[in-house]
């Protein structure tokens, strides 16, 4: 039966500090130690035998990718869809922004992490109905090991369809920045190698 090998990466680090804030479609470059973390990746995958890279169209995504396949004969394939979720209006502002100003949908997000979205954005119910298809699609060709550089919310939602378990779980998942997640693919069944892998960079 065929056996296919999936690894999943989050791009570097994008110097955003200690203060969470929703990013999601914010086109940001990485950081210097996100360049770092990617060069790590690099070193990392330098001894797999990569078939293809993929990975969204935002540059954090793109950038880490490019890093990696530098050390292969690949040129990454940008797919849109892999793009991170959209956060709509709360795009770029501070948690504690948002619980201040809109204590009741930042409760109601918290309660209902599948389906809520926030104003002119997306649900991780509906980021899933973007990202699945296209993974899944990736995951038919004939290329025996891929590695698709995804985000924190995109990677989840695969994850989660990976292990069967519902999206409510979402953030249950850790996915550091520049960590890498092990997929194998036997026949039409997926199963998770290891999770959140990360590789130390030296920096606090």
């Amino acid at each position: 039966m065929d056996k296919k090998f999936i690894y999943l990466v989050r791009h570097g680090d994008i110097g955003l500090g200690r203060d969470k804030r929703y990013i999601g479609r914010s086109d940001l470059p990485l950081s210097v130690r996100g360049e770092n973390q990617a060069a790590l990746l690099k070193d990392f995958f330098c001894q797999v035998s990569l078939a293809n890279i993929y990975c969204s169209d935002l540059k954090r995504s793109q950038q880490t990718a490019e890093v990696i396949a530098s050390a292969h004969q690949i040129v990454p394939t940008v797919c849109g869809e892999l793009r991170e979720l959209n956060m709509g209006k709360w795009e770029g502002k501070l948690f504690s922004e948002i619980k201040l100003k809109f204590p009741q949908e930042y409760k109601e997000r918290g309660e209902n992490i599948a389906y809520y979205s926030s104003p002119e954005g997306e649900s991780f119910a509906d980021c899933s109905k973007r990202v699945i298809p296209v993974f899944e699609h990736l995951t038919q060709f004939d290329e025996t090991t891929i590695l698709i550089v995804g985000h924190a919310g995109v990677n989840r939602v695969i994850l989660c369809r990976i292990l069967g378990i519902p999206l409510d779980n979402v953030f249950r998942l850790e996915q550091a920045y520049g960590c890498v997640n092990l997929i194998c693919k036997v026949g039409s069944e997926y199963q998770l190698s290891y999770l959140n892998h990360t590789i130390l960079d030296g920096l606090s």
